[in-house]
C-alpha cells in the first residue's frame, strides 16, 4: 500500500487504526517511521488549530472586554459630572429660592402683595422641583444601565478565565503531542540505523533474525 493510501486512511478517524495494523506488517522500517510520523503530525495540527481557534476567540472577548470598560468608565464619568451639576444646580436653586423669599417678602411687606407673590413663589419652586425629580429619574436610569454593563462584564470575566483554562489543558496535550513525536523521531533513526547495519550482513544472519523479530513485535 502506498503512503498516499496510508495519509486517507490517517483521515478517516474511525478505521484508520485497524487499517495500519494490517498493513503496517508489510511495511518497510522507513515506512513505519513515516507513517507514526505522519499520525503524530495529525495529531499536532488539529490541536495547534485548536489552540489557535480558542486564542483568537479569547483575542476577541479581550477586545469586547476592554470596549466595556470604557463605556463603564464614560458612564461613571458622565454621571459623576450629572452629580456634581445636580448638586451645583441644588445648591444655586436654594439659595435663589432664599433670595427671592427674602425679595419677595420685602416687596409685598411694602406693597402688601404678600399673598399673590406667595402663589407665585409656589408654581416656581414646584417647576424647579419637577425638573430637579426628572433629573433624578435620568440618574436613576443611567445608574440601573451601569449594573447591567457590569454584570455583563462578569459574566466576560469568567468566560476568560473558562477560556485561559482550556488554553492551558491545550498547551498541555501539544506538549504531550511534542514528546511524542520526538519520541517517534528517535525511534525512526534507531530503525533506519538497524536497516543499514542489517542490509550489510546475510538475509538468515542470528542478528538480523533478531531485528525482525523486534520489528513485528513492535507493530503488534
Amino acid at each position: 500500500m502506498s503512503l498516499s493510501k496510508l495519509w486517507e486512511l490517517v483521515m478517516d478517524r474511525e478505521a484508520w487504526h485497524a487499517e495500519i495494523h494490517g498493513v503496517a506488517k508489510t511495511l518497510s522500517a522507513e515506512g513505519i517511521g513515516r507513517c507514526a510520523m505522519i499520525l503524530y503530525k495529525c495529531k499536532i495540527i488539529f490541536s495547534v488549530q485548536q489552540f489557535s481557534e480558542k486564542a483568537f476567540f479569547l483575542q476577541l472577548l479581550k477586545t469586547h472586554e476592554n470596549a466595556l470598560e470604557r463605556q463603564c468608565n464614560e458612564i461613571t464619568n458622565q454621571r459623576n459630572m450629572l452629580l456634581q451639576t445636580f448638586e451645583a444646580t441644588k445648591r444655586r436653586v436654594t439659595e435663589e429660592e432664599e433670595k427671592f423669599i427674602k425679595e419677595i417678602t420685602d416687596f409685598n411687606n411694602e406693597y402688601e402683595l404678600t399673598k399673590k407673590r406667595e402663589l407665585l413663589m409656589k408654581e416656581n419652586v414646584k417647576i424647579q422641583i419637577s425638573d430637579l425629580e426628572n433629573q433624578a429619574n435620568i440618574l436613576k436610569m443611567e445608574m440601573k444601565s451601569m449594573e447591567h454593563d457590569n454584570a455583563l462584564l462578569n459574566e466576560l470575566q469568567k468566560q476568560k478565565s473558562e477560556l485561559i483554562q482550556e488554553l492551558f489543558t491545550l498547551q498541555r496535550k501539544l506538549k504531550g503531542f511534542e514528546d511524542k513525536k520526538n519520541g517517534a523521531i528517535c525511534t525512526t533513526k534507531y530503525l533506519e540505523a538497524e536497516k543499514i547495519k542489517i542490509s550489510e550482513k546475510p538475509q538468515n544472519d542470528a542478528e538480523c533474525l533478531s531485528f525482525k523479530l523486534y520489528q513485528v513485535d513492535n507493530i503488534e
